[in-house]
């Protein structure tokens, strides 16, 4: 079984299923998939990530405000975090983190966020889910000031092995996407053969970034057994057995998901 650890159902183009999330969850669930995390990305999809995890008994969702979605003057509330990640179905909080290369300028609203969720991981002991890009100093330095006692993951993973391994060190996993299929991403491959096989997670981050041979067409779910292929090929290993380790992977990271055999 395979779980695609971090997916935004709520966001999927539905157009090669005749517009149905059913249908297009089947679709994965008929290629291995036995699991969806569904990611908030602001206080607008909460209720809608929850919801979803409601209808579901294969889907859960995490709750947070990407750095991309923060608007000045309407950061998101500690007391407003809280709550939302006392729902049982909400299993971790992000994804949060920073991101400077489309957004510089708003370096210091991003980093107040971002400690504001790791804020309330540290209250909440759920784990955070991290985006990064163009800001791995700022990243790893909020990471070991905020010293959080549980797990974490640096999702859909695009950058160096020093980085991967200071996130090793720290106790994080590393999720890895489509892009380590795409022609120029050898330096990525690199730090997928050299992530220990035991804080490996797969995800689709559909609708985005499809992996080969689906680049250039919305992503689904079902793509999720394209990268878990792609990186066993790529560790020497054999499919069944990637799949089976990032799934303990992710339950162990994720104790709260309702995750089936």
């Amino acid at each position: 079984m395979l779980v695609d650890s971090h997916c935004h159902l709520d966001r999927l183009d539905l157009s090669a299923h005749g517009g149905s999330l059913d249908a297009a969850l089947a679709a994965a669930r008929q290629r291995g998939v036995g699991h969806f995390l569904c990611i908030g990305v602001s206080a607008d999809n909460a209720t809608a990530v929850k919801a979803l995890a409601e209808r579901y008994a294969d889907v859960d969702c995490s709750i947070g405000v990407h750095p991309l979605d923060l608007e000045p003057g309407a950061e998101p509330a500690l007391d407003w975090l809280l709550g939302e990640l006392d729902d049982p179905r909400v299993v971790a909080i992000g994804e949060t983190g920073l991101d400077y290369h489309y957004e510089p300028e708003a370096a210091a609203l991003q980093q107040a966020s971002f400690r504001l969720h790791l804020q309330a991981a540290a209250v909440c002991g759920k784990p955070v889910i991290v985006h990064t890009r163009a800001a791995r100093a700022d990243t790893l330095a909020l990471l070991r000031e905020a010293a959080l006692p549980q797990a974490g993951v640096l999702h859909c993973f695009t950058e160096d092995w020093e980085m991967a391994s200071s996130a090793l060190d720290l106790g994080f996993y590393i999720s890895l996407s489509g892009i380590v299929t795409f022609r120029n991403a050898e330096a990525l491959r690199e730090v997928a053969r050299r992530v220990p096989a035991d804080r490996l997670l797969v995800e689709t981050d559909s609708p985005y970034l499809a992996p080969i041979p689906h680049r250039g067409k919305p992503n689904l779910p079902e793509y999720v057994r394209e990268v878990a292929e792609f990186l066993a090929e790529l560790r020497g290993v054999h499919f069944d057995a990637l799949a089976e380790q990032t799934t303990e992977n992710f339950r162990r990271l994720f104790p709260l998901a309702r995750v089936g055999g």
